[in-house]
């Protein structure tokens, strides 16, 4: 752990970033993480700790419940960072993917643990009730693959790097996407994704609309620190109601990820710390960080020098905290 970082950004993945067993290293070793796990089953009503652990699997996976349970592995591991670090390592700013967003608000304050809980619990619930549809990532421009998404109804879903832009639509309709795509650019491979519907696109409307009175009854508070906003790409504003506003909007428009990653670097951050969720296989301390290799990809070429760590599980956290 190196105390010489002054600009520090706090970030947390999104959906695709859960996994059967993930907090079980944490609550095996840590308290403070079996406290944050036992807080999340009473404000839910229901055993999400044996959810995470034993699944099964396919539960894990629907919407309704992965958002819950990453947003509590995402506070788990940045209160046994926080612990272990003795308060040394302190973030400028935060900022999350999808979901993650909603653990960059907890991280800044502006959302109690138990308010976040409550409130990713009804978003997951909405989204897959009335969501529909499919997503695919492809290695291309947004200003490529956005007339070839549209002439098949499909919208962009998110601005990951310059060159990597997930698109939602009907399972039909990105059928046509990919064969436009395969014919117009052989060498570039689309990446169907593994989701319940076409989150952040129209297919997410009546959802969000739904959503609204839930984010206006939502307990907000004045972040302590910056966070950005998916939505407009930029800071959130620090008063509640253009935080709520903007956490509408996120459910039916564009991530802008790559946009969030050129925000936060062009105020000068010098390290960037990543929680919770992992991915690749075998037992969660052999999972790799979600966001590591878009952050990565994003500082490629530049002039910017900001070292990267991971506190994902166990061994991470202790390892950033040494």
């Amino acid at each position: 752990m190196s105390n010489s970082h002054q600009n520090i950004l706090f970030v947390f993945p999104g959906q695709g970033s859960q996994y059967l067993g993930m907090g079980q290293d944490l609550c095996g070793e840590y308290a403070t993480a079996r406290r944050v796990y036992e807080q999340a089953n009473d404000v839910l009503g229901f055993d999400l700790t044996g959810l995470c652990l034993n699944g099964p699997e396919e539960e894990l996976n629907l919407t309704r419940f992965t958002q819950p349970a990453l947003l509590t592995h995402h506070i788990a591991c940045l209160e046994v960072f926080r612990e272990l670090s003795g308060g040394k390592v302190t973030a400028a700013m935060a900022a999350g993917h999808s979901l993650g967003e909603y653990s960059a608000l907890v991280a800044a304050g502006a959302l109690s643990f138990e308010s976040a809980l409550q409130l990713v619990q009804r978003r997951g619930e909405l989204m897959g009730e009335h969501g529909e549809g499919e997503m695919t990532a492809f290695p291309l421009d947004i200003d490529t693959i956005r007339p070839i998404a549209e002439r098949f109804h499909c919208a962009v879903a998110g601005c990951n790097l310059p060159e990597q832009t997930v698109i939602g639509g009907s399972a039909d309709d990105l059928e046509q996407v990919e064969a436009a795509v395969a014919e117009e650019f052989p060498r570039k491979r689309a990446v169907r994704l593994k989701t319940e519907g076409a989150f952040h696109t129209y297919y997410m409307v009546t959802a969000a609309r739904h959503y609204r009175g839930i984010l206006a009854a939502g307990d907000f508070a004045e972040p302590g620190i910056r966070v950005l906003s998916n939505f407009t790409g930029g800071f959130h504003e620090n008063d509640a109601d253009s935080i709520r506003s903007r956490l509408f909007f996120q459910l039916f428009h564009p991530v802008m990820w790559h946009a969030n990653l050129q925000a936060a670097l062009g105020e000068g951050i010098d390290a960037i710390y990543e929680f919770g969720g992992g991915i690749g296989p075998g037992e969660p301390e052999a999972k790799r960080p979600n966001l590591e290799g878009m952050i990565k990809k994003a500082m490629r070429g530049t002039d910017f020098e900001v070292s990267y760590y991971a506190a994902i599980n166990r061994q991470t956290i202790e390892a950033a905290t040494v």
